[in-house]
């Protein structure tokens, strides 16, 4: 399976903004965005203004690696979202919040959506008393996620949850701290899925 492999702070760089790809290391002092606030390269200091492509253009890529997925994936969930009911942007964003990575993310259980997936690919979680070890499974409404047995000992999802438990747990989710499991209540709102992004520039660009 395709993945990104380079470094993760050059895309937070390249886009401009905090993706918060590295966990707590973007909290500090030594987030490489911090310290230079410019597009990588050798001319990241002179960039041109961009034009109405090039701004749809970054707002696609800045999901795409918020959400840590590769270009042929995030087409078929636009896909998906144009045949949906209601407007396609939101609808994209929508999805993309029910993947099981980012569910565990959104829960507290990894510190970002790269380790998430780690996770569930090394099995160490269940949905609905099953092993699920596929990071793109799209939750529905009412589905338990739970750390497996053999996860429950895992000092770093505990640190994980507790440093969740001080960020605040998402109102669409419910939370058990003690059983180290978690429930799907519904899909957010839009307002509830607190991007920085404008989905409507990415439905432009797939108008094209």
């Amino acid at each position: 399976m395709a993945r990104y492999i380079g470094p993760l702070c050059r895309l937070c760089r390249r886009e401009g903004m905090k993706l918060f790809l590295k966990g707590t290391r973007c909290y500090t002092e030594k987030c490489a965005f911090e310290r230079r606030k410019y597009p990588p390269g050798q001319h990241g200091h002179n960039r041109a203004k961009l034009s109405d492509y090039g701004l749809q253009l970054r707002e696609k890529q800045k999901v795409k690696r918020i959400y840590g997925i590769m270009e042929r994936q995030f087409k078929i969930y636009f896909e998906k979202a144009t045949k949906m009911k209601g407007v396609t942007g939101e609808n994209l964003l929508k999805l993309l919040e029910r993947r099981l990575d980012n569910v565990i993310y959104r829960m507290g259980f990894a510190i970002n959506r790269r380790q998430a997936r780690q996770l569930v690919r090394h099995g160490y979680f269940l949905v609905n008393n099953r092993k699920v070890n596929i990071p793109s499974y799209l939750l529905k409404p009412g589905d338990v996620v739970e750390v497996f047995a053999k996860g429950k000992e895992k000092d770093l999802i505990k640190d994980n949850l507790a440093m969740a438990e001080q960020r605040g747990f998402p109102a669409w989710t419910e939370i058990n701290m003690e059983e180290m499991k978690g429930k799907f209540l519904r899909i957010p709102e839009r307002d509830e899925i607190q991007l920085p992004v404008h989905e409507q520039l990415i439905v432009e660009f797939y108008s094209k």
